[in-house]
């Protein structure tokens, strides 16, 4: 061991490790809050395990990281600082791969591989101190970590030492759930200048994995201003992958080396990357990893697209994914910062200043938006299937721990109590969410363990888009391919193999089916459409989709599902869904990857949620009640037959729903009906009780007490006539109260329309001669349309003495003239009233 003791001295965190050392002495916990590059993740690890003196170590210490890229960075970087390689005193261990051995005293790993051995090693034998990194990310496997390691110390291993490390200084929640002092280092800050640099144009907003590619042009012009402007490197921080992939081919050209940085890039990027880059200017193009968890050397300027990545899922439809959203005002502050880590530099922010304000405080903790199906199987193994007793910082949602616990009953993986049952806890031991370890461990029983673990490893990493959607043809890419996908894939696939009790390798396979050899194969290779639809169907039962359109799908979920145009998928009758994600505004899933598979298939797979029932319903395009024998796979109509003698209570159900949703337009409604509904509506509104309501929303809230022979056999002036009030005896002046009709002075019985807010008599204005107080009806005086001796509206009134004296006199002068048969007396008030011309009246013409 050499050790490097300038490059020790000069981290910041060394002033404060007597402080940290005193805290755990004290109180077993701690929690540190330091800046990235102040020597929180190499300088502390090394410190707790008595390795900056030069000695012998004095403890065992592990470090869990929320990514695989930080543990290598991290491990490489403290075994530079002892002057050793990786895998002597400080080594590492990653999904799939581990780089530690005898002599290994500090470990970094990832909080998922530390979740296992927690589970398979309560007390975490030979281990003294564990380091939680980057704990303010909040994400749910480093929460659940710390609940489990706070469970250990408190009933086995009270001598354990906990640190969270968080790399912010909003620390308060963690000292509460540790019950430790907060340790703070201060760092090495140079002053950021922040320039905001919004679009010239509005770009859409994100959604789903959409990124809008105007504003992806316009994150690569700000670089490109970047290196016009500043000196060093520039580090431009953007969502995903497919991203960085995008701007770095606008870049294209811009007189810098174009790196990109995310958990995918292959191990000799990164190496690159942290050792910085001499003379040649740099552009780095990452994720969020570099905010706080890896330390890029060189850089002067950062470039913020503003976005980020978050896990969401839809419990109603069975999606989850990763989905764009704005980053939060925390991991603006922290990108901003490795601009100033090593000299004054400056930060351009691809936003405007107002939306500062506008921006979420934090990124949201993963516990409270994710899919925690993985979280409950951890939970029920370590023997807390509701997670009421774990130490968390945020409780999980209700709603999701049940989607959660529904889901592993329909694997096996828990039992009614949601206790874990022996399969669960085998599940959990695959490292894979449960329900990729359903699908490798029921496909192994189907084709082969070698095949199932090559489709679960496409399933647990989505193969690149160039790959295409067809899951089948992805597989065969993965196969031959030689990019560096391909070869976590095959490292993925021995590993799953293995655990599933394979002998066959993912690079055996690859190699046969280069070379279309199978001499040594202990198990047949099978085809590949068949297997991967298989697989696929047995890891998203609910996503099996069965063809409604050209292009459109209905999956067991209620979803619709769409597939992109040009895809070979295209005519499948059934498929099974692998990647899907719905944007915000869009009314059918979009499909990313699948497999076709026959009915067959479909049914296997999706055993749990086969169905027959009788159903008896309404049918809006028939107008009437169905009923039928079906049999379903979740919402997809498999098969259905007519029944014959369908329960008259599901009937009557089925009509009532039908009411209900299409109105009282059902019944038959003669115009009796309707004028009799008019004139109940009008006592009611006028005398109130005990005239019934006969709205719409009454009728229907009392359907069920009226609808008794069904709806074909019901009339509805029956219905109306039942719920008069004949127990009081009102019903009785019904005719008196609101008569349907009304006999004006000329002897004509005239029909009083009840329809409005008020009762209207529309009358020839000669019939209404001598008639001097205006009629009512229940008190109410009717409102008088008089007509012209051609039915045409003349005038309205609700006084007729008022308009004999003043209107008449008007409307006379205009009519006379026009109708000169018809009798115009100067005093309507004292004529007599007539149905009839002046000569058929039998009086003299005036």
């Amino acid at each position: 061991m050499s050790l490097r003791r300038d490059a020790l001295g000069s981290l910041p965190v060394r002033t404060v490790l007597p402080e940290l050392g005193q805290a755990l002495d004290r109180r077993g916990a701690a929690v540190l809050c330091a800046p990235p590059g102040t020597g929180k993740t190499t300088l502390v690890p090394l410190a707790l395990a008595g390795l900056t003196d030069g000695g012998a170590a004095s403890a065992r210490v592990v470090v869990a990281e929320p990514r695989r890229i930080a543990a290598r960075a991290a491990a490489r970087r403290m075994a530079w600082l002892l002057g050793e390689s990786v895998g002597e005193t400080v080594g590492y261990t990653v999904r799939g791969e581990r780089r530690a051995g005898a002599r290994t005293r500090v470990e970094v790993v990832t909080t998922g591989v530390l979740l296992q051995r927690l589970q398979r090693d309560q007390e975490l034998a030979g281990v003294d101190a564990v380091i939680l990194d980057e704990c303010h990310e909040r994400h749910l496997d480093a929460d659940t970590v710390a609940a489990f390691l706070l469970d250990v110390r408190a009933a086995l291993r009270p001598e354990l030492r906990l640190v969270a490390a968080s790399a912010t200084t909003d620390a308060e929640g963690w000292a509460r759930l540790l019950a430790a002092p907060v340790v703070e280092a201060r760092g090495v800050s140079h002053p950021v200048e922040v320039v905001h640099a919004p679009p010239p144009r509005p770009v859409k907003p994100p959604h789903g994995m959409y990124v809008d590619p105007a504003l992806l042009e316009h994150v690569a012009a700000v670089v490109r201003r970047a290196l016009a402007e500043r000196d060093g490197d520039v580090l431009c921080f953007l969502p995903g992958v497919g991203e960085i992939a995008r701007v770095a081919g606008l870049l294209a050209g811009a007189g810098a080396e174009v790196l990109q940085v995310h958990g995918r890039a292959p191990a000799e990027v990164q190496d690159a990357v942290l050792a910085g880059g001499g003379d040649a200017r740099r552009v780095v193009l990452a994720t969020s990893v570099a905010e706080s968890s890896l330390t890029v050397p060189g850089v002067r300027t950062v470039v913020d697209s503003g976005l980020a990545r978050e896990p969401r899922v839809d419990h109603a439809r069975g999606l989850s994914a990763l989905t764009t959203v704005r980053a939060s005002r925390a991991a603006a502050r922290q990108r901003a910062g490795r601009a100033g880590r090593e000299a004054p530099g400056t930060a351009y922010r691809c936003w405007t200043e107002a939306e500062d304000g506008r921006l979420p405080r934090f990124p949201s903790p993963e516990i409270a938006v994710a899919d925690l199906t993985a979280f409950a199987l951890q939970a029920a193994c370590w023997g807390d299937p509701d997670a009421t007793g774990l130490a968390l910082l945020d409780p999980p949602p209700a709603g999701a721990m049940t989607a959660a616990r529904d889901a592993l009953r329909a694997i096996g993986a828990v039992d009614d109590r949601g206790r874990a049952t022996e399969r669960g806890r085998r599940m959990s031991r695959l490292g894979v969410h449960p329900r990729l370890a359903r699908a490798l461990l029921d496909g192994a029983a189907e084709v082969g363990p070698r095949a199932a673990a090559e489709v679960v490893a496409l399933l647990s990493e989505e193969p690149p888009r160039s790959y295409g959607d067809d899951l089948a043809d992805a597989w065969r890419q993965a196969r031959r391919g030689g990019d560096a996908y391909a070869s976590r894939w095959r490292a993925e696939a021995r590993r799953l193999a293995s655990a599933a009790g394979g002998s066959g390798s993912a690079s055996d396979a690859s190699s046969r089916a280069a070379s279309g050899a199978a001499s040594g194969a202990a198990e047949a290779s099978p085809e590949p459409g068949t297997a991967a639809g298989l697989v696929a169907a047995l890891a998203f039962p609910e996503r099996v989709a069965a063809r409604r359109g050209e292009r459109t799908y209905l999956m067991a979920s209620g979803t619709r599902a769409e597939l992109a145009d040009g895809t070979r998928l295209r005519g499948s009758a059934w498929l099974a869904v692998a990647v899907a994600d719905r944007p915000v505004t869009a009314a059918a899933a979009r499909v990313g990857l699948a497999a076709p598979v026959d009915e067959a298939t479909a049914r296997l797979a999706g055993a749990a949620l086969l169905s027959e029932a009788d159903e008896v319903g309404w049918d809006p395009g028939r107008r009437a009640v169905t009923a039928r024998h079906v049999s379903r796979l979740g919402a997809v109509e498999l098969d259905a037959r007519p029944l014959r003698d369908p329960s008259p209570s599901l009937v009557r159900q089925a009509e009532l729903d039908g009411l209900r949703r299409e109105g009282l337009g059902l019944l038959r409604w003669t115009d009796a009906a309707r004028s009799l509904r008019t004139r109940l509506a009008f006592l009611h509104r006028t005398l109130g009780e005990p005239w019934p309501d006969v709205s719409d929303e009454a009728l229907l809230a009392s359907a069920e007490e009226w609808l008794g022979a069904g709806l074909a056999r019901t009339d509805a002036g029956q219905m109306l006539t039942s719920r008069m009030p004949w127990a009081s005896g009102a019903a009785a002046r019904l005719d008196e109260l609101a008569p349907e009709r009304f006999e004006v002075p000329s002897g004509s019985r005239i029909r009083i329309d009840y329809g409005g807010e008020r009762p209207v008599l529309a009358v020839k204005l000669q019939e209404m001669f001598g008639l001097h107080e205006t009629p009512a009806v229940a008190g109410v005086p009717l409102l008088v349309h008089l007509l012209s001796p051609a039915g045409r509206p003349a005038a309205v009134t609700a006084d007729l003495r008022s308009f004999w004296a003043d209107g008449y006199r008007a409307v006379r002068a205009e009519l006379r003239g026009r109708y000169p048969k018809h009798p115009w007396p100067e005093d309507p008030a004292g004529a007599v009233a007539t149905r009839h011309t002046k000569a058929r009246s039998g009086r003299p013409p005036r």
